[in-house]
């Protein structure tokens, strides 16, 4: 059975500023792009943004490896969330609140129904699927 590829990324022009992310859905040889866009947003809401709609676009639970350039989204999968939770969505201070934690409570919802694996790729380096996504991301930028 074969896995569903996604690939994502987000974009600003200011950050803050306009925004636009894009995404990539690949399942066997179907192919899916989204993208979309925000007037007023951050890099990093975009960044996430990217991965909650193409995960919304799914229509049954899923084996899927998400492809990311943004440390930020996957460390904070894969490392910090489970203590966010934990501390009631904190940082590990205690003090302060996790920023874009209505984007990060959205992900952590979604990912529950599927069997994720998360692979990083370096942005900006020739890898032909991130490049596709950063033109997504960009292009849906120039719609506002």
């Amino acid at each position: 059975m074969p896995i569903l590829e996604i690939y994502t990324d987000g974009a600003c022009s200011g950050n803050p500023g306009a925004g636009g992310w894009g995404a990539i859905l690949r399942y066997g040889t179907v192919e899916k792009e989204l993208s979309g866009a925000e007037k007023e947003t951050t890099n990093n809401r975009m960044e996430l943004t990217a991965v909650i709609e193409a995960l919304k676009a799914l229509h049954r639970d899923c084996e899927i490896v998400i492809h990311t350039d943004s440390r930020y989204v996957m460390d904070g999968v894969t490392s910090w969330l489970p203590n966010w939770k934990k501390n009631n969505w904190r940082t590990s201070n205690k003090k302060s609140a996790v920023k874009n934690v209505d984007l990060w409570q959205e992900l952590d919802t979604l990912l529950t129904k599927h069997q994720v694996r998360w692979i990083w790729v370096k942005g900006h380096n020739g890898h032909p699927e991130n490049e596709r996504v950063d033109k997504l991301a960009r292009d849906a930028i120039k719609t506002i």
